[in-house]
């Protein structure tokens, strides 16, 4: 082929490379939008509905007492922040947190799970991975920790590797709407 039946069949094959790439383009903007609107993204606001644990024969009990409270907050340029709180906690009774007695501290701390830092999911694996800035416990201040989840609904849980007695900690929460 040569002359003008050369140039309009490279002129189509141009046009049909451009639309394919276009359609790949389009796919790939609208994609994380389909994700959110069938409930696949985390990105909001969850409040706590459990925190409990799984003993290491299979009975799963309350860890962090009955009613516990707390919120996650996922944005969706990737930072995050978890809070976990008993609902029951030991009040100082100075009034003044830099005056507590030993069993004061030691509850507060015990009481509670805090971190913030940046995070990325994998939907196909079904993990979330926790850069976590700064946290309640000192030794996971800069570390990456990766969690198992389960998306259901508006429901979101996930577990944390197993503690030294074989316990593993459950959380559970529900979007806010």
């Amino acid at each position: 082929m040569s002359g003008a039946d050369g140039v309009a069949t490279f002129d189509r094959m141009i046009i049909k490379r451009f639309a394919f790439l276009a359609a790949l383009f389009f796919a790939a903007v609208s994609l994380p939008a389909v994700a959110q609107e069938q409930g696949t993204s985390i990105v909001g606001t969850w409040t706590l509905t459990g925190a409990d644990k799984l003993l290491p024969d299979g009975k799963r009990v309350l860890d962090y007492g009955p009613n516990p409270h707390g919120l996650a907050i996922f944005t969706a340029d990737g930072y995050y922040s978890v809070q976990i709180y008993r609902a029951e906690r030991l009040k100082f009774a100075s009034g003044d947190k830099l005056q507590g007695t030993l069993e004061e501290y030691k509850d507060a701390s015990l009481s509670s799970s805090v971190h913030f830092g940046r995070y990325t999911v994998d939907p196909v694996k079904h993990t979330i991975t926790f850069r976590i800035d700064r946290s309640s416990v000192p030794n996971s201040d800069d570390t990456t920790q990766v969690r198992r989840y389960e998306l259901k609904g508006d429901e979101l849980s996930w577990r944390v590797p197993a503690r030294a007695d074989g316990s593993v900690p459950l959380t559970t929460l529900r979007r806010v709407k």
